[in-house]
């Protein structure tokens, strides 16, 4: 197809993607969308992670996989080449702990401890009466070990296209409610409705939460020292079972079969198969205490949380043990920072609150300093973030204070993949691995960095324009000098007729914008948006051939006038708007 032909149907597209398939054009459009088998970045500044920088040079996709990388590379002629001139390429960012991809977001546990290592306020609040009894470790009180993170994503989460967009490429996914909620898997943030095509590896860790049966059960265990010895009973009893039934299928006759126990065998094979068990501990406290019973289970295994680690540092590198930090730094009235690794009982606001709840909150972002210059190897986990740049500027307050860019770097990468089996195909930019690639216009820790292109095993993802709101515009407190909300006639510009539409558009009080855009093939709905003085940004997501496509329209405000750009794949087409005028029919 095309530029011209593209150009004439997009603004169709935007309006209604589902119409458009019945439009006469829809076997073209579909032909156009098919994503190339072969890219090329080139003129562009690559830092491949593994090696040092290149000042100008280009990486080829083939087929979802790197080819080659570097300065003089021969582009395929069927290659869509994109020209990265001032831009640079980072392996796609993982983030080593979360839940995105498994629906809405868990809610944190009461007391700020999350699944974290004990020692958090709060007890086990209240349980239901018709809640389960358990009586003992042998009823298995909130273990669920084979349940699998692979076997529960689902593909309308919109958080994975939000990650996406922040740079983020793949994450270690989580179940999150249990002792022993589920097994872990590296999964790439893609779209579509094969979930399975976005796996790749599971399992990947099995983690424990050492406050994960509140509200689900009655009795055993009720405080922490029973969490421990629940944990660690599960362990013991796995390997017994392993043992017996070894002996059992040695020598069945006149003997009692071991009772089948689906805990026992599902932990069993996480110790032969030498899978990493992911331990709890956030505070100091429950670090050393993590360091002296992990290692009992018999099992790999890393920390997780450690937001504490700046005062143990050298305890953490003399347990040999790699880390998972939690970069959802604790905050006032947020608790330990939430998440697997929260805990520790630093709740509560300002006032009233301890020096050490005090020194905690201001040196956690100094953690990852300490513990690299301690030699630990360790990776980033989100942890419960609502907004994933929001990890970004957190591990940038780490850099702040003393750890190096470049191994923060790391860290978000090559040392994610290292740490959870996966180097070998994630992580860097070599050839032979997944092309998982992030491109911007600056460094990627700088707070005003964009993404402009994302690869997520080959695919190619343009995020819309970021836009941010200054300071006392449309922020809580700050208000809005302008309300937008209302009916809009919109005209957009082709090469060929305009197309007109009618916006339907309501304002929140941040500033926030949603609604709808109808036109006589249908109605296209206003994903997200925000206003910021005269500005605007609103995001158009529509359904293409199965994928989700977004639709950048960025305008200014004037009076009862906008004007502004409809981007996408590329293209931009130039549009007016107008409020209609009292006793004038909308859509005139």
């Amino acid at each position: 197809m095309r530029f011209r032909e593209v150009r004439r149907v997009l603004p169709a597209f935007i309006l209604a993607a589902c119409a458009m398939l019945m439009w006469g054009i829809s076997a073209a459009w579909r032909v156009s969308a098919e994503e190339p088998p072969y890219y090329a970045i080139r003129n562009v500044k690559i830092v491949p992670v593994s090696g040092p920088p290149i000042a100008s040079g280009t990486v080829v996709i083939v087929k979802g996989v790197i080819q080659a990388v570097g300065a003089n590379v021969t582009i395929p002629a069927e290659a869509r080449v994109i020209d990265g001139t001032g831009l640079t390429v980072y392996p796609g960012l993982i983030d080593a702990g979360t839940d995105v991809g498994l629906g809405a977001a868990a809610a944190p546990a009461a007391g700020g401890g999350g699944r974290g290592g004990g020692g958090g306020g709060g007890g086990r609040g209240a349980v239901a009466a018709n809640v389960p009894l358990s009586r003992g470790p042998e009823d298995r009180p909130a273990t669920t070990p084979w349940e699998n993170a692979a076997d529960q994503l689902k593909a309308d989460d919109a958080r994975i296209a939000s990650w996406r967009n922040a740079g983020f490429t793949t994450g270690l996914v989580e179940p999150r409610n249990g002792f022993f909620p589920g097994q872990a898997a590296v999964v790439d943030f893609g779209d579509g409705d094969r979930t399975a095509d976005y796996v790749v590896k599971s399992p990947a860790a099995l983690p424990i939460s050492l406050q994960g049966g509140r509200g689900e059960y009655q009795g055993f265990p009720s405080a922490l020292m029973g969490d421990l010895s629940y944990v660690r009973q599960v362990f013991i009893d796995a390997k017994w079972y392993a043992d017996a039934e070894k002996a059992y299928e040695a020598h069945p006759q006149g003997v009692a079969r071991p009772a089948y126990d689906h805990t026992d065998v599902v932990i069993g094979q996480v110790l032969a198969n030498k899978e990493l068990v992911l331990w709890p501990g956030n505070t100091d406290v429950d670090i050393i205490r993590a360091l002296r019973m992990a290692p009992m289970l018999g099992a790999r295994w890393a920390l997780t949380g450690a937001q504490q680690g700046y005062m143990v540092p050298s305890e953490i590198a003399a347990g040999n043990v790699p880390v998972f930090i939690n970069v959802n730094w604790p905050a006032p009235g947020q608790g330990g920072g939430g998440g697997r690794g929260g805990g520790g009982g630093f709740g509560g606001g300002d006032q009233g609150d301890t020096l050490r709840t005090l020194q905690f909150r201001d040196r956690a972002p100094s953690t990852p300093a300490k513990l690299n210059s301690a030699g630990v190897k360790f990776a980033f986990a989100s942890e419960g973030i609502a907004n994933p740049k929001d990890i970004l500027r957190n591990v940038s307050k780490s850099v702040a204070a003393g750890l190096p860019a470049d191994v923060a770097l790391r860290a978000l990468t090559l040392g994610a993949a290292e740490i959870l089996g996966v180097a070998d195909r994630l992580g860097s930019i070599e050839p032979g691995k997944i092309a998982n690639l992030v491109v911007t216009d600056g460094d990627i820790l700088g707070d005003r960095t964009n993404v402009k292109w994302v690869f997520v095993d080959g695919k190619l993802y343009e995020p819309p324009p970021a836009l941010e709101v200054p300071a006392g515009r449309g922020g809580a407190g700050g208000g809005n000098p302008m309300d937008i909300s209302g009916t809009w006639n919109i005209t957009i510009t082709t090469d060929s007729d305009p197309v007109m539409a009618t916006a339907s558009i309501q304002m929140g009080g941040d500033g926030s914008l949603s609604g709808t855009i109808e036109s006589h093939l249908g109605t296209a709905t206003i994903t997200r948006g925000q206003l910021s003085g005269n500005q605007f940004q609103m995001t158009i997501s529509v359904n293409m051939n199965g994928s989700a496509a977004n639709i950048a329209m960025n305008g200014t405000i004037n009076g009862s006038q906008m004007s502004g750009t409809l981007n996408m794949a590329g293209s931009a087409m130039p549009f007016t708007g107008r409020r209609p005028m009292s006793g004038e029919e909308v859509g005139q």
